[in-house]
């Protein structure tokens, strides 16, 4: 089995609401972030990476064996840690905790640090997110996003989405980098729509854009999850699935049929939610995963 070689690197970043990204409003909290580069082989060359944000479970053993799956093919890998250095076990009870968007700010200081790793290619840098996580993984292609809290000298060169919560309209988020776009979503999803990731990845593709959309019948959310092998049922769980959401003014989320500002009690949000492992979902997503970096590996900008 090949070894790799175990970096420990600190980010560090800012702790921001929805409201104070959206406004460009820097005065949140400072905060140092740890994350986990493994570099697959040893040696001086260059190597592209994939940053692995996680989601609203924090690290769990999905972070490690997709980590595993993209080193198998020479790729390094950084599992970013978005919750220990805020003092976060998970938001599934209150997601006010942390908002996705703010992880969207420590992806782009992740991105910095890996662009000056002597072993990190920063043109070959990939971001990875899932559910939570994947806001930050999507959207981090925006302009509008990379100009006010990227790195000033280096972008993604991609962007994987697993389950993505596409329901928020943001202002100019049709405005993207052009880097490829590669979104997974299981038609199942209870938790997270797939409705408006087809709507956005549309929009997006009618613009010329690469984003491809691959879409799994009988997926739940978090299908990847191999540890959860019984069907979970958690019939109080709040879902957005059917709230569509737009950006209003100053950083404001409204609810885009009714105009009103969106929180959890807004009557679009629905109750119960399934999920459990799908094997043919999961071996499609890393095997189409593996290819799109494998093709992104060999093309140097």
């Amino acid at each position: 089995m090949r070894r790799c070689v175990l970096e420990m690197r600190p980010i560090e970043t800012i702790t921001l609401t929805a409201r104070q990204f959206l406004t460009g409003d820097m005065s949140g909290k400072p905060v140092t972030l740890a994350g986990e580069l493994r570099i697959p082989k040893p040696g001086t060359d260059k190597l592209p990476a994939v940053i692995l944000s996680h989601g609203s479970g924090g690290v769990t053993a999905t972070q490690d064996r997709w980590a595993q799956e993209i080193n198998s093919i020479g790729v390094a890998t950084f599992i970013l840690d978005s919750f220990s250095g805020r003092g976060i076990v998970n938001t599934f009870t209150d997601p006010s905790q942390l908002s996705s968007l703010a992880m969207m700010v420590d992806v782009y200081r992740a991105l910095g640090t890996l662009a000056q790793h002597p072993r990190i290619d920063p043109n070959r840098i990939v971001v990875m997110g899932n559910s939570m996580s994947a806001v930050a993984a999507i959207y981090s292609s925006n302009k509008r996003f990379l100009k006010m809290y990227g790195p000033s000298n280096v972008e993604f060169a991609g962007h994987i989405g697993l389950y993505t919560p596409c329901n928020v309209t943001y202002r100019e988020d049709g405005k993207v980098t052009g880097r490829p776009i590669r979104l997974f979503h299981g038609i199942a999803d209870d938790v997270v729509s797939v409705e408006p990731c087809r709507a956005y990845a549309g929009r997006l593709r009618e613009s010329g854009f690469d984003v491809a959309l691959v879409e799994y019948a009988g997926a739940t959310h978090v299908y990847d999850y191999f540890f959860i092998k019984e069907p979970l049922k958690n019939p109080q769980a709040q879902s957005s699935r059917n709230c569509w959401l737009v950006e209003g003014d100053a950083g404001q989320i409204l609810n885009s049929k009714t105009g009103k500002p969106f929180d959890a009690n807004d009557p679009c949000m629905e109750k119960g939610t399934t999920i459990v492992y799908n094997e043919e979902a999961a071996t499609g997503t890393i095997k189409a995963v593996k290819e799109f970096l494998t093709t992104l590996a060999v093309t140097k900008n």
